[in-house]
């Protein structure tokens, strides 16, 4: 450790004016000595209490940082599964390190201490996972429609997490400012307020929140309320130059809104009609997040009916066997969930055992999941799939093996031509939007490395269940499949003239609360001939 050591001005100044080395030349100048030396035990002094006080805060740091990993460790669930509290964790070690922990940490770059933590400090959230997880939460927010201050209280549904303070709320609008979504940041900004207001010990100037929330109310066309916010500003910071210049500016504003309504009155028009005020005005959409179908995906994953499925008494659970000796001993679990097209789930396909082996070899092998470029037939990530995947070989486990023959047995296809086992885990609020799984006449390319034809089925297997949210939805005949773990969702994708089946066109929700793993099969249409062998009867 480094310090340094205070000396009071007016020793340095006296000794200052004695001859270097002599002292013992005068018995009055070596007195003097001595009240240098009471002052330097004053300055000791004062610095040991500093440093007590920092390293008080460092234990304190030490010790929460202690107990919160070692409740989440304990835990059957994963702590970090709700939004609310990986966000928290998020900010803990990014925003709030730099404002807390390193301040106070003031070792040697050459300790063994530092070398110990900033290789440790690799591990742990950066500022991106921190601008990851806000705009997943506020994903969450919009798809299934929670309450703001619900959310800053820690409550989602009927779960609860840690509560948020005034900063927590303040700094997820300020990233939703940074990014030009004044809509979250008028959201956010408030509740903050409402937080502030609440707290004893203040986590963030009332006046730097009224400053964003003024602009953000600006920026979505609520000139009163600019005002209104930048009088409240004022009124803590009267000398504030660039709130007076914006009062004198909104007010401006206002003035010819108001000649404006004059003038059409005068002129025999009726007054344009004042829209009832909306704090936060609409959620800003693109076109396609204002289709039909994206309104229906969101719909579905909140668990709401969008369709009225006539032939739904014609649905059957049956034990299945296809005559496949395997099967005979035991059975397959079908539950139709879908006649046209064929959608069907199966039960107690894969044990607990075979998930933790296939969870274990899959782990150190994600990475970040990819779709196929329509254009360019190459596998790249894209914003509306968040997750991480990994490829598992037949040959990687007899696990894997085990499961790749179960899936052709019981759906009666060959595995030669499949894609290898893709296992996913997805991320915070993680989601894959509405797509196929199978390549359109126009996709000339897809697959094309492979020589195995189009995806004419797909296989997949929840390897998890899932507190909340993370269904798969399929938009166009309104079905929807919550996660239970063990079971697997199979479909056709093509008809057996090869043409796709446009409705299996499906998604998987973004994840509320918890995790969620699944695997997928896509199996390929070359091996299949004797197997589905083709027609051009697209009703068989």
């Amino acid at each position: 450790m480094k310090f340094g050591v205070y000396v009071p001005c007016l020793v340095v100044a006296c000794v200052a004016t004695l001859a270097c080395g002599e002292l013992f030349s005068s018995m009055a100048h070596l007195e003097t000595a001595l009240y240098a030396e009471r002052d330097i035990a004053v300055a000791i002094k004062d610095y040991i209490h500093e440093e007590e006080k920092r390293l008080d805060k460092l234990r304190k740091i030490a010790n929460d940082f202690s107990e919160h990993s070692s409740k989440a460790l304990a835990s059957d669930k994963n702590l970090l599964a709700n939004p609310i509290n990986a966000y928290l964790y998020m900010k803990r070690f990014t925003l709030d390190w730099d404002k807390e922990v390193a301040p106070n940490f003031q070792s040697d770059p050459d300790s063994e201490v530092h070398k110990k933590i900033e290789e440790l400090k690799g591990y742990l959230p950066t500022y991106q996972d921190l601008k990851g997880a806000v705009t997943a939460l506020l994903r969450l927010q919009d798809t299934y429609k929670l309450d703001t201050n619900h959310l800053a209280q820690g409550r989602i549904r009927s779960m609860m997490a840690n509560s948020m303070s005034a900063n927590d709320c303040f700094e997820i609008g300020k990233l939703a400012y940074q990014s030009e979504d004044f809509y979250h940041t008028a959201m956010w900004m408030q509740a903050s307020l409402e937080k502030e207001e609440e707290e004893k010990n203040k986590t963030v100037p009332r006046s730097l929140v009224l400053d964003y929330l003024s602009y953000a109310s600006l920026m979505q066309g609520d000139v009163e309320r600019a005002l209104l916010l930048t009088n409240e500003l004022l009124t803590i910071l009267p000398h504030h130059t660039r709130s007076q210049n914006n009062r004198k500016y909104y007010e401006k504003l206002l003035e010819e809104q108001r000649r404006k309504q004059h003038r059409r009155g005068e002129d025999g028009e009726e007054p344009e009609a004042k829209e009832e005020t909306n704090q936060f005005t609409e959620r800003p959409l693109d076109d396609y997040r204002k289709s039909e179908e994206f309104q229906t995906y969101e719909s579905l994953c909140r668990g709401e009916d969008t369709h009225n499925y006539k032939l739904k008494h014609k649905l059957k659970c049956r034990y299945v066997n296809k005559n496949n000796p395997r099967l005979l001993l035991k059975p397959a679990k079908e539950e139709e969930v879908y006649l046209n097209p064929w959608i069907v789930v199966y039960h107690d396909v894969v044990s607990d055992k075979e998930i933790e082996t296939i969870k274990k070899i899959a782990t150190p092998k994600l990475d970040r999941a990819t779709v196929h470029n329509p254009r360019t037939g190459k596998l790249e990530t894209a914003e509306y799939r968040v997750s991480k995947s990994a490829w598992l070989k037949d040959s990687d486990d007899p696990v894997i093996h085990n499961v790749n023959n179960r899936i052709s047995d019981i759906t009666g296809l060959s595995m030669e031509s499949a894609e290898e086992l893709q296992i996913a885990n997805y991320g915070l609020g993680g989601q894959y939007e509405p797509h196929f799984d199978f390549a359109r006449k126009e996709e000339t390319s897809a697959f094309r490395d492979l020589g195995s034809g189009n995806r004419i089925a797909t296989w997949l297997t929840y390897m998890t269940d899932v507190d909340a949210g993370g269904a798969t939805v399929f938009t166009s005949i309104g079905v929807k499949l919550f996660p239970i773990k063990g079971a697997a969702a199979f479909w056709y994708n093509l008809y057996q003239n090869g043409d796709g089946i446009f409705d299996t066109r499906h998604a998987a929700c973004p994840v509320l609360v918890g995790q969620k793993w699944v695997s997928n099969k896509w199996i390929h249409e070359r091996g299949q001939e004797f197997r589905r062998p083709c027609s051009i009867n697209m009703d068989e």
